[in-house]
């Protein structure tokens, strides 16, 4: 899928006023080369208060820089999503495995915030995030009201969010609890991605196992977050020692790889091959107060129970 391109703005700060124009990109954006920052400016992608930048243009406080990135063609990656519940304050979706929720990296237009706005229009957001491997249910708000009351729900912990995983291992305990502290850690590329951190933000994973398969040496396991951390389950579990079953990036001990792979789609935070799927999500309806539970079908090999009779949603008065 080619995009139509995206529009970077800065504006220029005290501290870079009397950079030139290539020195502050090169210096601000280390994705790419000052080599490649110099042709960018030299076509004609950058312009400075409207007008096109020269490399050595000299920025002053207040200036308006706009790196016009050109279209390009967005790595494949499924754009159909399932609506579980829908009114007029929510949606929770079905997120399929290999679509970003927001964009970045390579993706713009191929992601799940882009596709809901085009269908149910720009106001909605999503209230948390899943990971680009990870599938299943994800919750958005319709306005900003809705945004409001259940922002406040996700901070005093009273949306419930239950997962369904395949870990590496069958000597765990039927169930254990993680509390290992998560945050930025230095890794090649990106440059930091979130893992165990000593002292990084309190984080919380309640761990049950469903089913162990002692011919793959893998574990069904049900994982329920109190806190959600980007990537939270994919680290507590790597940091307990059973590692999701073909994550390609966390490690036993809750680390990043450090074989020196550095290739965007085999050892970075958005890489797939794990299984994880978010499977339950309870909230608080933001109009009318009652609980909501939807519950998001897995795919066979997470599946808990193979013929399930269970309606995907049901809603608890609270």
């Amino acid at each position: 899928m080619r995009n139509k391109g995206y529009d970077y703005p800065d504006r220029v700060g005290r501290a870079d006023a009397g950079l030139t124009v290539l020195a502050f990109y090169a210096r601000g954006y280390r994705h790419s080369t000052e080599a490649e920052w110099r042709g960018k400016v030299a076509r004609g992608e950058v312009t400075l208060n409207g007008l096109p930048a020269s490399p050595g243009d000299l920025l002053a406080a207040g200036d308006l820089l706009v790196y016009h990135r050109p279209p390009w063609d967005e790595p494949e990656a499924p754009t159909d999503f399932g609506v579980l519940f829908e009114d007029e304050d929510v949606l929770v979706l079905a997120k399929p495995s290999g679509l970003p929720v927001l964009p970045g990296g390579f993706f713009l237009e191929t992601t799940l915030l882009h596709q809901v706005r085009r269908r149910f229009g720009p106001s909605c957001s999503p209230l948390h995030r899943l990971g680009r491997g990870t599938s299943g249910a994800i919750l958005f708000t319709r306005d900003h009201r809705a945004a409001r009351v259940l922002a406040k729900a996700m901070f005093e912990r009273r949306i419930l969010k239950v997962y369904l995983a395949l870990a590496t291992g069958t000597s765990m305990p039927d169930a254990f609890t993680v509390e290992a502290p998560i945050g930025p850690v230095p890794h090649k590329l990106p440059s930091t991605v979130h893992a165990y951190r000593a002292g990084g933000r309190p984080s919380l994973s309640h761990v049950r196992v469903l089913r162990r398969f002692t011919d793959r040496q893998a574990s069904l396991i049900e994982v329920t977050i109190p806190t959600g951390r980007p990537h939270q389950i994919r680290i507590h579990l790597s940091y307990a020692g059973f590692p999701l079953a073909g994550d390609p990036l966390y490690v036993a001990g809750g680390l990043p790889r450090a074989d020196g792979l550095d290739d965007e789609w085999t050892a970075t935070p958005g890489a797939t091959g794990y299984l994880l799927h978010s499977w339950k999500i309870g909230f608080p309806h933001p109009a009318r107060g009652e609980t909501v539970e939807v519950v998001c079908p897995p795919p066979r090999p997470l599946d808990p129970d193979p013929d399930p009779i269970s309606p995907s949603h049901r809603e608890i008065e609270g």
